[in-house]
């Protein structure tokens, strides 16, 4: 069975850095493209980053451009995120999820699989 397991949420200051992981199993890998989105109380899921399979090209949200940069190890089966520069409003849950299609776009619908999420909390 297919699944994705995040990690490496946390408390961090404003200005800080994390690095997201997000482990996967049950299919192969490295003929997936990856998205990253988070949903903050009370608000939609929104995109944050995409990574095609072979990781030749990414996308991100224009309010994580030049903050936050995806990258995945079809070795290790896993993807990644890290966060520079942290503002009190990325403060969410971040999931990461297997596109459905060839590129992974900014529509959650577009992505067939999901994990549990992992909490990231800013403070000011």
């Amino acid at each position: 069975q297919a699944q994705l397991v995040e990690s490496g949420g946390g408390l961090v200051q404003a200005g800080g850095s994390l690095r997201l992981s997000c482990a996967a199993s049950g299919r192969t890998f490295s003929t997936y493209a990856m998205g990253w989105f988070r949903q903050a109380p009370g608000k939609e899921r929104e995109f944050v980053a995409s990574i095609t399979w072979g990781g030749g090209r990414t996308y991100y949200a224009d309010s994580v451009s030049g903050r936050f940069a995806v990258s995945r190890d079809n070795a290790k089966n896993a993807v990644y995120l890290q966060m520079n520069s942290l503002k009190p409003e990325d403060t969410a849950v971040y999931y990461c999820a297997f596109a459905a299609g060839p590129i992974g776009t900014k529509i959650p619908d577009e992505y067939d699989l999901w994990g549990q999420g992992t909490q990231v909390t800013v403070s000011s």
